[in-house]
């Protein structure tokens, strides 16, 4: 089944309260999905030549000092680390190519969740109330957020398949519905030189539609093309440094509502999510129509 949620804050004083605001909805979207759940949120962007690097490991008493220690040594490279729990954001300025091959050779206990300069991605299995108070997303700030709760419908409930997925940097997607040809498109991406880390539907969806903004398309001339190569019944949201966007299948089989006031915009899979929001009986609220793309910028 499934729940999504966003929240994009025009209001520049409402952006050290987005993840007190987000919290509530995450949670009621629990009923929804209580296998696995994730947040990506984009805050301040680190310094030019800089890249922040989110870090999964099932250790909770994972040692991520010396993690960092070894990281230094090992690389030449200056390495921040800011752990909370089994995760970590590693800030550093080796490129993600260089990251991801001393993880690879050197220390492949963590698992790599984004990369880029304004994205934070929090994800695991288990209750979404209690991922969120043991990440402590209540306390996130930043200019807007997309999360997911999940009821697994096809592949395993591990932390890798949970969502949001990201593709390249500062891009992630969730999704709610099936998709009929993943591996279709797998097989595509992947004889272009794509690497695959699950075996999730989702996970097709967001390397296609990341792989097409790499090769030069905009967010909307890529999920057009998606539109053409996906098949099957899916809501997607999907955020970058500066946007949030939605879209639904042409059948517009999965659910969605959007609010939007002169302070935000919130997306969720139902309005009872969006209740407690501040001005909501004021907002604009709409059912978004299918195969029709919803963008919201910064």
């Amino acid at each position: 089944m499934c729940g999504i949620v966003g929240l994009l804050l025009k209001n520049a004083a409402l952006r050290p309260r987005l993840g007190a605001l987000m919290v509530p909805m995450f949670a009621c979207m629990a009923d929804r999905g209580p296998d696995s759940a994730g947040l990506a949120v984009f805050g301040d962007a680190v310094k030019d030549g800089l890249r922040r690097f989110d870090l999964y490991v099932p250790d909770h008493a994972y040692d991520w000092k010396a993690f960092a220690e070894r990281f230094r040594q090992q690389t030449g490279s200056t390495a921040e680390i800011r752990a909370i729990d089994n995760h970590a954001i590693l800030i550093t300025e080796l490129a993600p190519p260089q990251v991801e091959a001393w993880l690879k050779e050197c220390d492949p206990s963590p698992m790599l969740l984004s990369v880029g300069r304004r994205i934070d991605l929090f994800k695991d299995m288990g209750d979404p109330r209690e991922i969120a108070s043991r990440y402590r997303f209540d306390q996130l700030a930043g200019t807007h957020a997309v999360g997911h709760t999940r009821m697994a419908t096809e592949s395993a409930v591990t932390p890798s398949h949970a969502h949001p997925y990201t593709a390249g940097e500062d891009f992630c997607l969730v999704h709610n519905g099936s998709l009929s040809n993943p591996y279709m498109l797998r097989r595509m991406l992947e004889a272009k030189g794509l690497h695959f880390e699950t075996d999730n539907d989702t996970e097709a969806a967001c390397r296609f539609i990341e792989w097409r903004m790499r090769d030069g398309e905009t967010l909307d001339q890529a999920l057009g093309a998606a539109f053409k190569k996906l098949d099957g019944f899916y809501t997607l949201l999907i955020a970058t440094a500066t946007q949030l966007t939605l879209v639904r299948d042409p059948f517009a089989c999965k659910p969605a509502v959007v609010a939007e006031t002169a302070e935000y915009v919130a997306v969720a899979s139902e309005f009872r999510s969006l209740a407690h929001l501040p001005g909501i009986d004021r907002a604009k609220i709409i059912e978004p129509a299918p195969e029709e793309i919803y963008s919201w910028r910064l």
